[in-house]
């Protein structure tokens, strides 16, 4: 029963994940009307003005808004050749310094996406053609990156099993 109870203290980290898979849901579709459409609309000599600008920035928020999900549903590849040829005991401690190396190293990649994003805002960037600012997107890559270290906990402290059922 303890058990049950802790991983439904997890809500609020499942409702984040599938917050942001619907976000990369929402972007994957923008691109795929953008796309479309641009290519519709070249046929008649009016392409799609700041198309570029636009599919550029929802396919960098696609992959980093899935990355939460995808480890939630542990969907990531392993190598399960080498992953079964250790005993109980063997597994556990690798399975431990690999979520444990997930977690420090996604924490360090949430830090840097937030100081690349500093760097964005204070020099300005924006995309090329319709001017929107880029400090944002390396934010909301951070968020993406940080979410991603409570599902690593998840699953260092409920081994074999998925946050999110896929």
């Amino acid at each position: 029963m303890a058990r049950l109870e802790s991983i439904e203290g997890w809500a609020i980290v499942r409702w984040l994940v599938l917050g942001m898979a619907a976000v990369a849901g929402i972007c994957l579709a923008g691109m795929i009307l953008i796309v479309c459409l641009d290519v519709v609309l070249r046929m008649f000599d009016h392409p799609l003005k700041g198309s570029y600008d636009i599919v550029r920035l929802a396919g960098a928020l696609t992959i980093a808004c899935a990355l939460p999900i995808t480890s939630a549903v542990k969907g990531h590849i392993t190598i399960e050749y080498f992953f079964h040829k250790f005993g109980r005991r063997g597994r556990v401690v690798l399975d431990t310094l690999v979520h444990s190396g997930i977690m420090v190293f996604f924490s360090i990649a949430a830090w840097q996406c937030v100081r690349y994003g500093q760097n964005f805002l204070r020099n300005g960037e924006v995309t090329p053609t319709l001017q929107i600012p880029l400090f944002w997107v390396a934010w909301v890559m951070a968020l993406a990156c940080a979410l991603s270290v409570p599902v690593s906990c998840f699953h260092l402290l409920h081994p074999g099993r998925e946050m999110i059922k896929p």
